[in-house]
């Protein structure tokens, strides 16, 4: 019987990894050409595996008998993506947003309650919508002038929504799905909460002074609702259909159709983000594509360190790993998997969505360095989170359905 083949290591590192780490630094030092350094890496990736391993890109992506492909995600994320990019333009057509200075608080605090905004709306809708109506909203209010810090408080609200929520995000949906109790991930809204005293603040402030609200002239305006029963019909359906089959872009997709019998489609807003689209799934199966088949013991420090390491590793591979393994605080954990993404641009699909229509947010060092109040929130949420509620890990809760089985079989 021939040995199996084995992916070479430097310094004990597998090739794959030390070859996702460049691609990840590429994507940050040329953030103008992202897509074609997620490609580069991806196919660096594809040609080491299948000179070094066994590898098969078609098991991988269709799947197995004993092991389930990655279409679904990616399947999802470019329906999530392309939809969301119509939805929005469907929005900014509605006019809508145009009347909206009139009705947020002046100064500061019309951006700060924006920000809250997003953050509910992220807790019953994709945090994808979220970040993007929230953006699309803050093109119009603030003249095209939006702070990148702002920009980065955007996706952290879009991501903090939806910690506590099995349908408000990816990886809490994730959990829902493996049978863990939807009020078991509730808590994280308390860590949300207190990262948003932080981040919704700074960046409030960061706006007001760059570029304030200034309340317009609404006399003329007439709102299109026409496209905003659109936007309603699209969100109505994305959410029954991820609720009933765990794929919301298909809802994304009929809702556009209804739409599409009574106003004109924007179409056109598939040329502006198919870059970032392809960039984002290129990433997410680079990522895939690492050899990640075990995590240190479950603690909350792990979960702690999840958070850092969601903002460069794609998050779903984590959160499944980490079901597999169980003995998390699932509250914990999706608050540190699922707002940790948000400390960088293209830690989280939400964060990606929203540089389609800011494109000087995907400049990663200027992101950090005028986002900075998204780690600290990170950081000051767990800890607050930690200390109020406490670390209650949940025994992994497939261990006794196999036992169950076993037994009847017996009897």
């Amino acid at each position: 019987m021939a040995a199996e083949r084995q992916m070479p290591a430097i310094l004990g590192i597998r090739i794959e990894f030390i070859i996702f780490a460049i691609t990840l630094i590429g994507v940050a030092v040329f953030h103008h050409k992202t897509m074609y350094v997620a490609l580069t890496g991806l196919a660096v990736i594809l040609i080491t595996k299948y000179v070094f391993t066994d590898f098969s890109l078609t098991e991988h992506i269709v799947g197995s008998t004993t092991k389930e492909g990655e279409w679904r995600i990616l399947l999802n994320l470019l329906g999530l993506l392309f939809g969301f990019a119509i939805l929005a333009e469907h929005f900014k057509e509605s006019r809508f947003p145009d009347i909206l200075p009139n009705y947020l608080p002046s100064g500061w605090k019309g951006g700060l309650v924006l920000l809250f905004i997003i953050m509910v709306l992220s807790s019953f809708l994709d945090n994808i919508a979220a970040a993007m109506i929230g953006g699309t909203i803050a093109l119009v209010v603030f003249k095209g002038k939006v702070h990148v810090g702002f920009l980065a408080a955007i996706v952290a609200a879009s991501n903090a929504g939806g910690a506590g929520s099995v349908v408000g995000d990816t990886t809490t949906t994730l959990m829902w799905i493996d049978g863990v109790d939807p009020l078991d991930v509730l808590h994280a809204f308390v860590a949300s909460i207190a990262a948003f005293a932080i981040f919704g603040f700074v960046g409030a402030i960061q706006q007001d002074r760059y570029n304030p609200i200034v309340d317009s002239e609404t006399k003329g305006i007439k709102v299109d609702w026409g496209r905003i029963l659109i936007v309603f019909i699209i969100l109505v359906c994305t959410i029954t259909t991820n609720w009933l089959l765990d794929f919301p872009a298909i809802g994304v997709w009929i809702g556009i159709f209804i739409g599409a019998l009574f106003r004109k489609t924007p179409w056109k807003e598939m040329k502006h983000v198919w870059m970032g689209t392809v960039f984002l799934m290129a990433l997410v199966t680079c990522a895939s594509l690492m050899p990640v088949d075990e995590l240190p013991p479950a603690s909350a420090w792990t979960a702690f360190s999840l958070g850092f390491i969601s903002a460069v590793f794609d998050n779903i591979p984590l959160t499944k790993l980490c079901l597999e393994q169980g003995g998390y605080d699932w509250g914990v954990l999706a608050y540190a998997v699922g707002f940790g993404g948000s400390m960088i641009w293209f830690g989280s699909s939400a964060g990606v969505a929203l540089s389609n229509l800011y494109p000087e947010a995907k400049n990663t060092v200027n992101y950090i360095s005028k986002g900075w109040h998204i780690i600290v929130a990170y950081v000051f949420g767990f800890f607050v989170l930690l200390y109020t509620i406490g670390w209650h890990p949940h025994a992994p809760h497939k261990e006794q359905a196999p036992q169950d089985e076993t037994e009847i079989q017996n009897e």
